[in-house]
């Protein structure tokens, strides 16, 4: 496929296949016939697990395909899947994992992968014979330095829209076999917003996901900058409320909570998906590392949201998207003395590994030199963008969602759907 000119023409409409693939579900009901359907998110952050979620709430929503499902690796995203229907998690392990996945995919018989974001997998399972419908949320974020990485061969490769994908990205997306460009990949049902938010926030959610990065030494350096500013900013505008969630362990939270002034009422917790988009609909404020999936499912429900600084390359991007979308001033980036954002995004034409490095090095810099000061700066940004939330209440805060739609959870249900209808019948 030869590479387009403009944004719209890059991400092309997305082909309406909801006859094909609600009469494939149908015959397949039917029938009886069952097919086993091995799923998978990258062990990152907890994004790829949400994703997964909002899939398999798709499929379940169509009234139930006879499928079963199996989980691979994905072991930092399984709480997030609490509830799933996923049956049975399987570990693989880190030297030469692809016997061990060879005999996983022999004995339970699987016919089709959902993999999202976890390339290395994807292909792994590729080179079992197994059909794999790969999701990836951050195309705009590769160049010809990650192109080994990713499956450019998958059976579909599914790729979130994006409200812009650079030029760099054009060479490694024209040479994917089946690309098919959707919607966001988010929860569509669930909670509902409870109400507008007041003048002033008065109960905040701050989410901190994608801390244990394969590549990152010392993930502790992130949460005990950002976290303490982050409260200390809160309980200083007046908020109530506050619960934080995410991938931090327990103890290292209630250390970090116990090390500063906090909202009196505050609570710690890892929260499974559907109990974060409630939460999440509850509250008048939230506070997030710039993770792609949280803004999106912040934005369907329209929550006032402060980015904090980026944890990885991939929330500088996101960060700078929202940021555009909603037209304010709610994100927050280091001081110059972490990294400077526009030098991480121009080494990253080498691949996303050589960005990485400069900031997790800076992160863990400041960490371990300079964390009192790093943190107050922190802070000082963070209250001067929950000043500019309670100052702008007309800003639009489902503007990035809207840009890039809500419907890809069933997007990609539907290529999984044609793809298992394609494997035969049930073995």
């Amino acid at each position: 496929m030869g590479a387009k000119t403009t944004k719209h023409a890059r991400q092309g409409a997305v082909v309406d296949r909801d006859g094909p693939a609600r009469e494939e579900a149908g015959r397949m009901r039917a029938s009886g016939e069952s097919r086993t359907v091995a799923v998978a998110g990258v062990d990152f952050g907890w994004g790829s697990s949400g994703k997964l979620s909002a899939v398999l709430a798709a499929l379940q929503s169509r009234g139930g395909e006879r499928s079963r499902f199996v989980g691979l690796a994905s072991g930092l995203g399984r709480p997030v899947l609490a509830g799933s229907p996923v049956e049975r998690w399987f570990d693989l392990p880190e030297a030469e994992p692809e016997r061990e996945l060879a005999r996983i995919v022999r004995e339970q018989q699987v016919a089709a992968a959902l993999v999202v974001l976890d390339g290395g997998l994807a292909r792994a399972l590729g080179d079992c014979g197994v059909p794999v419908v790969f999701v990836d949320s951050l195309p705009f974020l590769w160049t010809e330095g990650d192109r080994a990485e990713l499956p450019l061969d998958a059976e579909v490769y599914c790729a979130q829209r994006c409200v812009d994908l650079p030029p760099e990205c054009t060479g490694v997306l024209a040479d994917v076999r089946r690309l098919r460009w959707v919607d966001a990949v988010i929860a569509g049902g669930g909670a509902g917003r409870r109400a507008a938010p007041g003048p002033r926030p008065r109960r905040a959610l701050v989410s901190l996901g994608g801390l244990r990065a394969p590549q990152l030494d010392d993930w502790a350096s992130y949460p005990q900058l950002v976290l303490p500013a982050a409260l200390e900013a809160l309980a200083a505008s007046g908020v109530d409320e506050v619960h934080v969630a995410g991938n931090l362990p327990a103890w290292l939270a209630g250390q970090l909570v116990d090390s500063c002034p906090v909202p009196a009422a505050t609570t710690v917790g890892a929260l499974a998906h559907e109990d974060f988009l409630h939460r999440l609909a509850e509250c008048d404020v939230l506070l997030t590392s710039p993770g792609l999936t949280t803004l999106l499912e912040a934005g369907r429900l329209a929550v006032p949201t402060v980015c904090l600084p980026p944890q990885n390359l991939s929330q500088i991007f996101n960060g700078r998207f929202h940021e555009r979308a909603v037209g304010g001033g709610s994100r927050v980036v280091w001081p110059k003395e972490v990294f400077a954002e526009d030098e991480a995004l121009a080494l990253r034409v080498g691949g996303e590994g050589r960005a990485l490095d400069l900031i997790y090095g800076g992160i863990a810099r400041a960490a371990q030199q300079h964390r009192r000061a790093t943190s107050a700066a922190v802070r000082g940004l963070v209250a001067e963008a929950l000043r500019r939330v309670e100052r702008e209440p007309g800003t639009d805060w489902g503007a990035l969602t809207a840009e890039v739609g809500t419907g890809g959870a069933a997007q990609v249900a539907d290529a999984l759907v044609e793809v298992l209808g394609a494997t035969g019948p049930a073995r």
